[in-house]
């Protein structure tokens, strides 16, 4: 089997506005992020992310918080780029209540990571919607980070 090799694709930082809350349902607590903006950079592209996008946040009864986010991002040339990641994050109980109140806690502490994929009409990023994309996040007081990797 061949090994999985990756290359450095972006760093992703978003900026959240509030949470809608959903409360307690048969699959854990669910709340939605509205992601207000953000910036990404990478070697192959750089821009803003867009107002409107959401993360639909499930702490499971396990402890797990599992992501589901689209968001559009717009490249610094114009283009429009769909992205869409689901993650899991976790960790120690102590390490996680930190995290979950808006503290900083070092990223090595806890499980962040993310699996991405990408939606372009753009004939200059068209090579985004046949790769796959993995990452890994932190989520400091000011919102999470992401380091994507694109795998080859």
């Amino acid at each position: 089997m061949a090994e999985i090799r990756t290359t450095p694709l972006m760093t992703l930082k978003l900026a959240v506005d509030g949470m809608q809350a959903v409360g307690e349902t048969p699959s854990g607590n669910r709340r939605v992020g509205l992601v207000a903006g953000g910036t990404f950079e990478g070697p192959k592209l750089r821009g803003k992310v867009l107002p409107g996008g959401a993360d639909w946040i499930m702490v499971r009864n396990d402890g797990v918080t599992t992501l589901d986010v689209r968001i559009v991002l717009e490249t610094e040339d114009g283009a429009t780029i769909g992205l869409q990641y689901r993650g899991l994050r976790h960790g120690p109980d102590d390490v996680m209540a930190k995290v979950n109140a808006g503290q900083f806690v070092d990223p090595s502490l806890y499980y962040f990571r993310t699996t991405v994929t990408f939606e372009t009409a753009s004939p200059k990023y068209a090579w985004l919607n046949k790769a796959f994309g993995i990452g890994t996040g932190s989520r400091p007081p000011e919102g999470p980070v992401y380091e994507i990797f694109e795998v080859l």
